[in-house]
């Protein structure tokens, strides 16, 4: 029961703080901000394999979600509706560039640590989904097969993979039905397959 009543409290603050925003507060937007910056910045990398270009489009959202706040009605939580906004954002960005996440080192992410942890610029510098994982052949591999993907398929994988989301409440974020994103989810795991048949066979 405690664990509820906590939740119903952030619940409440986060409603307030939007309210806040809604009335022209940007102190409260910048409390929404460095509360989710890192999950938004880890998501976009994850999709563009840049670290200064998943910045550029983490500060895009942001920009994009103060100039709609007094559009968010509250029926779902705050960071499923700016979710959105950031997979909008980034799904438009790799249509325009046609980003297919060559030449992308791992390596880059690591820069994050020499970055100063009160800016209020940057995202902290906790670690990256991937940078949890093993650096090996088969993490490249498997890194290069989903920049293979389409964007909106690249989106339904990593939301359900790295970042464990529900089938509702990616649908929710992408703004399409469950039905769309069980589509997308088999039509993605299939193609990966087929392009990590030989990876899967020598696990």
């Amino acid at each position: 029961m405690q664990t509820e009543a906590t939740l119903a409290q952030v619940d409440v603050s986060e409603l307030d703080l939007v309210k806040q925003c809604q009335a022209g507060n940007t102190e409260a937007f910048d409390q929404l901000v460095t509360r989710y910056r890192t999950r938004v910045f880890a998501m976009i990398y994850n999709m563009v394999h840049n670290e200064q270009d998943a910045w550029d489009l983490a500060q895009d959202s942001f920009v994009k979600a103060w100039k709609s706040i007094g559009r968010f009605r509250g029926r779902s939580s705050f960071y499923t509706w700016i979710y959105r906004i950031v997979m909008n954002v980034t799904i438009d960005w790799l249509r325009k560039k046609q980003v297919k996440g060559a030449g992308a080192e791992f390596n880059d992410a690591i820069q994050l640590r020499e970055i100063e942890p009160a800016s209020r610029t940057v995202p902290k510098a906790d670690p990256l989904p991937h940078e949890r994982m093993e650096r090996s052949e088969i993490r490249a591999r498997i890194d290069n097969a989903i920049a293979q993907i389409s964007p909106e398929h690249r989106a339904v994988i990593l939301m359900k993979e790295i970042e464990e989301m529900q089938y509702h409440e990616i649908a929710e974020a992408l703004g399409c039905s469950i039905g769309t994103v069980m589509s997308r989810l088999f039509y993605a795991r299939k193609k990966l397959q087929n392009l990590l048949r030989d990876v899967y066979e020598n696990i």
